[in-house]
């Protein structure tokens, strides 16, 4: 998940630079603008003041006040990733989500990994991924998600025999 541009070791990307650019641009538009608003208040002799004109200094209301630190962060594409797993259900339907779930996004890869609880279902979601990179492209936007990731489920560590040696592996660390 990238902040404020391209992951560390990495070569910027278009649009990494295209989102560095705008970001820049806007700080340098909103500067003129209250350094403007500023000119134009002491030339009519005085300073800041207050009115009953709305300016920067009104409080915010908090949608937004959380827009806008989302767009001066760049964690637009994060944070819709975040709302489609909130929407799961809605998304792929009641049936596959009670039994398959995301569990995490990976933003430099545009991966979606998704745990299901029986490997009957990890198949059939594999065969469902077209179709659902699909429908989340239409929500999030073309190319959030290239790639859908199954997993079937995740079992406990297996043991062997009913008494183990403390930090052992199993049967084979014994002729080590």
């Amino acid at each position: 998940m990238t902040t404020d541009g391209p992951a560390p070791g990495k070569e910027p990307s278009g649009v990494d630079l295209a989102r560095v650019a705008l970001r820049a641009a806007r700080e340098q538009a909103r500067a003129r603008g209250d350094a403007a608003q500023q000119r134009k208040q002491v030339r009519r002799g005085g300073g800041l003041r207050s009115g009953a004109g709305a300016d920067g200094r009104d409080p915010m209301a908090l949608g937004p006040a959380i827009n806008r630190l989302l767009a001066e962060r760049g964690w637009e594409a994060p944070a819709a990733v975040g709302g489609v797993m909130g929407r799961w259900p809605q998304i792929v339907g009641e049936d596959v989500a009670k039994h398959c779930e995301p569990e995490r996004y990976d933003e430099d890869e545009r991966v979606l990994v998704v745990r299901c609880d029986s490997t009957a279902w990890a198949t059939n979601l594999r065969l469902l991924a077209p179709t659902l990179v699909a429908r989340l492209n239409e929500d999030l936007g073309q190319g959030r998600v290239r790639h859908l990731k199954v997993q079937g489920p995740g079992g406990p560590p297996r043991r062997y025999g009913p008494l183990r040696a403390p930090g052992s592996t199993g049967p084979g660390d014994t002729y080590g």
